[in-house]
């Protein structure tokens, strides 16, 4: 698939809290599939945000720390009004694998989907920490079951891809962790048309921790703790 046979404009969104030691490699990887790079950091306190800039991208900043859901609606806005076609949601500690990207646009440029989420469960394996596997993401699978009628693989994963259309319906409110179960009610109760594909997620020990952390593993308590709480304000 090669993207410059299609004529979209495909902006990365990258939401950054103190990611110096990934930022500048994830960027470089992204760059090889689109040049339109939007990088989030949210107040960092080390170098994330001077590492990005030094790579030529787009660079937003928060002047407080709010959250990953608050960053990608501020990555979103930005793209939208710079006439983005399709949004990826890149994480930017190096667990996803920027060639996959293609992967996840292309049901998108098919016309087959608005908004596209990336499954750990699907084909592709990935070597997801025992605790997560066991307790966390199928807690989380089971909250949106019961509580939102929302049956998909894997319904905590952060790698999507989102169309015009789903930017201008999906307004992201929460702010915290629970913005991947918001994404996702608000995609069912529009009417998008929705797919999953196969992903892969690299895992390092570092930002594992069942009650704090880091990055896209941080808080696996939080992560559940804020997807009850949005049951109530969704």
């Amino acid at each position: 698939m090669n993207l410059h046979d299609y004529n979209v404009n495909i902006f990365c969104v990258i939401p950054s809290y103190n990611e110096e030691d990934h930022i500048v490699e994830v960027i470089k990887d992204v760059k090889k599939i689109t040049k339109n790079i939007i990088v989030v950091d949210d107040s960092s306190t080390d170098n994330t945000y001077s590492l990005a800039k030094s790579q030529k991208v787009t660079v937003l900043r928060h002047i407080i720390n709010r959250g990953q859901g608050a960053s990608l609606q501020t990555g979103n806005e930005y793209a939208y009004s710079n006439n983005a076609d399709i949004v990826v949601h890149f994480d930017a500690d190096g667990q996803f694998k920027a060639e996959e990207i293609k992967d996840i646009i292309k049901p998108i440029i098919n016309n087959k989907a608005d908004i596209v989420f990336g499954s750990r469960f699907l084909e592709k394996k990935s070597k997801i920490p025992k605790l997560k596997k066991i307790i966390i993401l199928p807690l989380a699978k089971l909250i949106n079951k019961i509580f939102f009628g929302i049956n998909l693989t894997d319904p905590q994963n952060g790698f999507r891809a989102i169309n015009r259309k789903a930017l201008e319906t999906i307004k992201i409110e929460n702010d915290g962790a629970a913005h991947c179960n918001e994404i996702l009610i608000k995609s069912f109760k529009n009417n998008l048309r929705i797919k999953e594909v196969p992903v892969s997620v690299i895992y390092n020990h570092f930002g594992q921790n069942i009650l704090n952390g880091k990055g896209r593993g941080a808080g696996g308590i939080k992560i559940i703790k804020d997807l009850i709480i949005g049951r109530f304000i969704n």
